[in-house]
């Protein structure tokens, strides 16, 4: 059996295949269309989980869409008809989008596929616990769902058994912590639905104390973690915009984009932090409340606050955690898929998530070819052993290194296959990173890779993070040791890695650790501002060619920059 998850017209575009309890393949539309958060339908995503299963749109055997168009439809409508006529422009502007698309979603699919089988609408929220709760290690567990919002739901607190998912309590729009997030970033002068991690990057500059008494203004708390905002601060629930002049009143004049950021930002993004939190975490220990569950799957784009995740097991009575790598839209497309499968098909066998490796991948003759039909020169290492000692004596040398292997990872971090690798004992790798290769804010932390069994050594966490989800103090008498590693408050976004996860990976970092006496590499997304992270050797070759990287390594091959800048020209 094949059912195909899709999710779009939102942001992160994506698609997943499953057959039977197994998940084939799961990809973002914006690898293959270069656009950064791509919402469109997910075509090329598509096209490649059908190729990676050798099948067509024929064999499918169901396509489960992740929410519900008319139940979406319905709230629009509502917020509108409620706000008219201020609402006019706003929805005069979105209505056009509806009207070929979004209601017309069972038209197109069938359409673009050929496809004549049956179509599930699987509720959002539903989609985001399911992308959680059935692909974790638990039979059991509590589920906790927050983003901006779904068709109605913001927040939804749930139970899951066996293949049964279960909403207790749910939250609805306009009440969302998720766009309180996003209002905050785009009034500091970032984007919304992108710009919200660097948000959270910055608020550990800031100090939370000027500005904490401002957001209960607008925001009223209970202690079982329900919230509700004053929409008299807000305009999104009837305006292109997310902040009102209240808001400007309350906080001040907002961010350009290209405007310096000042003490005040930082300390509006602390703030901004803290009250997240607070929210969150008292919604966790309520959860854990009314379900009694040692167990928790976590899902939806505030899942990617790793700030807070770092906090969770410690400030509630969860003992262990679940968040999939692919946490906001684009893996409702694998909750939709499994949702199908295990829920509404009943079916018991369920799928255990054991890594993120679910792209595109490349074969060393592929990349041979495109190589050398771009006349590029290259070290071709019969050995592992051999490309792996190369590699590690080059970071220890301070060499920035793009590393590309394997199977594409899904979601927004890069794990290990699509990756830059640096020297986290410089201190002067972070600057050096963000300036020359990343082209991108000089606050923005990296994150550390560090073999599992050296976690307790270096750092306050003692449990597995193979996703890059979890913020966790770095030990103080480890801070020297990688100081390009630790944030301004002396953490890092942490991420283990187990030899059988991810061989090569593994093998590089204790190479690394022989030379340098650490046993930890820094890593960052392989790709620059404001683009998506490469997808094929032709995406990874630009890169290189265009930043500060010093070396790429495909798979069993070093391509050294300096012998190659004839193809910058180009």
């Amino acid at each position: 059996m094949y059912i195909l998850g899709l999710s779009c017209f939102y942001h992160d575009a994506a698609a997943c295949l499953i057959k039977n309890n197994k998940i084939i393949a799961a990809a973002e539309e914006e690898r293959f269309t270069r656009k950064k958060h791509d919402t469109s339908f997910p075509i090329n995503a598509i096209e490649y989980c059908l190729k990676e299963a050798n099948i067509t749109s024929k064999e499918l055997n169901y396509i489960a869409f992740y929410e519900k168009p008319l139940l979406k439809l319905e709230r629009l409508m509502s917020q509108h008809s409620e706000m008219f006529p201020k609402s006019y422009w706003s929805f005069y502007k979105a209505i056009p989008s509806w009207l070929t698309e979004k209601l017309r979603i069972q038209y197109l699919i069938r359409r673009k596929l050929k496809y004549k089988s049956e179509i599930f609408f699987i509720d959002h929220h539903k989609s985001h616990a399911a992308s959680s709760y059935l692909v974790s290690p638990f039979k059991q567990a509590a589920i906790f769902t927050c983003d901006g919002v779904g068709e109605w739901n913001t927040t939804t607190l749930g139970y899951g058994k066996n293949n049964k998912i279960k909403i207790k309590k749910e939250l609805h729009f306009p009440h969302s912590i998720g766009l309180l997030y996003s209002t905050v970033t785009t009034f500091l002068g970032f984007r919304a639905n992108g710009g919200e991690g660097k948000v959270m990057g910055l608020a550990a500059y800031g100090n939370s104390n000027k500005y904490y008494k401002k957001f209960r203004k607008i925001i009223d708390i209970k202690e079982d973690g329900s919230y509700f905002l004053d929409m008299a601060y807000f305009v999104y629930h009837y305006k292109l915009k997310m902040f009102g002049d209240k808001f400007v009143q309350l906080f001040g004049q907002p961010r350009k984009h290209d405007e310096k950021l000042t003490k005040k930002h930082q300390d509006i993004a602390a703030a901004l932090q803290k009250i997240t939190e607070e929210v969150i975490l008292k919604s966790l220990n309520y959860l854990y409340s009314i379900t009694k569950s040692k167990n928790l799957c976590y899902a939806g784009g505030v899942a990617l606050n790793s700030v807070i995740n770092g906090k969770i097991l410690q400030d509630t009575p969860f003992k262990r955690i679940f968040i999939q790598p692919a946490a906001s839209d684009a893996g409702s497309a694998m909750g939709a898929a499994l949702y199908a499968y295990n829920s509404i098909l009943k079916n018991k066998k369920r799928f255990l998530l054991k890594n993120a490796y679910l792209g595109p991948s490349f074969s060393k003759k592929e990349i041979k070819t495109f190589l050398n039909k771009k006349n590029v020169n290259y070290t071709e290492f019969e050995d592992d052993k051999e490309l792996l000692k190369k590699t590690a004596q080059l970071i220890n040398k301070n060499k920035i290194i793009a590393w590309f292997q394997g199977r594409m990872e899904f979601g927004p971090r890069a794990l290990g296959n699509r990756s830059i690798l640096a020297n986290p004992c410089n201190q002067k790798m972070k600057d050096i990173l963000n300036l020359k290769v990343k082209h991108r804010e000089p606050f923005r932390p990296f994150a550390p890779v560090i073999t599992y069994e050296n976690m307790k050594e270096y750092f306050e966490g003692n449990y597995e993070v193979p996703y890059m989800l979890h913020v966790f103090k770095i030990k103080r008498d480890k801070i020297k040791k990688i100081p390009a590693a630790a944030h301004v408050d002396g953490s890092g976004r942490l991420q283990t890695i187990k030899k059988h996860q991810n061989k090569r990976y593994y093998d590089l970092i204790k190479e690394f650790q022989k030379l340098s006496g650490v046993p930890i590499l820094l890593n960052t997304s392989f790709n620059v501002r404001g683009e998506p992270i490469v997808c094929n050797p032709e995406d990874a070759l630009n890169c290189m060619i265009n930043t500060g990287i010093d070396y790429l390594v495909f798979e069993n091959i070093l391509v050294e920059k300096n012998k190659n800048l004839h193809l910058i020209s180009k």
